[in-house]
């Protein structure tokens, strides 16, 4: 497998220290010393596999390392911090990954056996070890940078292909749930997008368990279990989250972005932005727009 790390690691040099676009579609790649700012976000639904140095994943309470000898695979949104480390001789960290569509994934196991659904009680992220046959489909995807000409036919193929190799392994179950209606996870996701997109609004798990279809205490347990975190935790996540980017993108003060994303009271609002952070908005906001900098200047 070296051999392969070796090559996909070339190929993942010119990416800079954000995530960079392949020119493939859900393809993205990283190199370097990412941003706190960047690593701590929602995190779109993805697998993830690490080619140099090594990263953790934070979601709640649980903290995930992983390496070049493993994979993650992330199932639904989550709000997440993530740490990147370079190698202990200083070689740059490196990564590629492929945001998941549901809707390729169910046309692909419309052409594979039946397979036995996951746990019923299972965190939605976890990580695996990697193997030759996962390393080389995405070394022929990626290959396709040096032929744009060759990804409308190609790049399909290999997607398939590293779905196919993630659906065959330890995870693969992850990518059956989110991809088959009514299963426990797919059900918990339905609730998860409700919660991004109304955010600012009052949370009732009452209606949140209506629309997945479990009794109130059954889709408490399951939520938990899949995201690490209970409904409130998760929206409150979410709204920290969104109000950074707002006051980072230069926008109103913090108390007034405190009200538009769903606080009644601009102190808790601060209260919970220091403990999540680690700074209250004002120094955090300094914080990040010298990162910002930094990274313009590296670039």
């Amino acid at each position: 497998m070296e051999e392969q790390l070796h090559e996909l690691r070339t190929l993942v040099a010119r990416a800079e220290n954000r995530r960079t676009e392949t020119g493939i579609p859900r393809v993205a790649m990283v190199r370097g010393k990412v941003p706190e700012h960047d690593l701590t976000a929602v995190y779109d639904p993805m697998v993830n596999l690490i080619l140099q140095g090594a990263k953790t994943m934070t979601v709640g309470e649980r903290t995930l390392h992983y390496d070049p000898a493993t994979y993650f695979v992330m199932s639904v949104d989550l709000p997440a911090a993530g740490n990147v480390m370079a190698t202990p001789s200083g070689e740059p960290y490196m990564a590629v990954s492929l945001t998941l569509d549901p809707a390729l994934i169910a046309n692909l196991l419309a052409d594979l056996a039946r397979t036995p659904r996951g746990p019923t009680l299972e965190m939605a992220f976890s990580i695996a070890a990697v193997t030759p046959e996962l390393l080389d489909a995405w070394l022929r995807m990626l290959r396709l940078m040096d032929r744009p000409a060759d990804i409308p036919a190609l790049a399909p193929a290999y997607e398939r292909e590293i779905l196919y190799r993630v659906l065959q392994g330890p995870l693969g179950w992850m990518l059956r749930d989110i991809a088959t209606p009514d299963t426990t996870l797919a059900r918990i996701n339905i609730a998860i997008q409700w919660i991004r997109e109304h955010f600012a609004e009052a949370l009732r798990v009452e209606t949140l368990a209506d629309m997945a279809a479990m009794s109130p205490s059954a889709f408490h347990r399951h939520f938990k279990a899949a995201t690490a975190l209970s409904p409130i935790q998760f929206q409150k996540r979410i709204r920290l989250l969104q109000a950074r980017t707002r006051l980072v993108s230069g926008g109103d003060s913090a108390t007034a972005t405190a009200f538009d994303v769903g606080y009644e009271s601009a102190t808790q609002f601060s209260r919970e932005y220091a403990r999540f952070f680690g700074l209250p908005p004002a120094r955090d906001l300094v914080r990040v727009r010298e990162e910002m900098g930094g990274v313009r200047r590296a670039s």
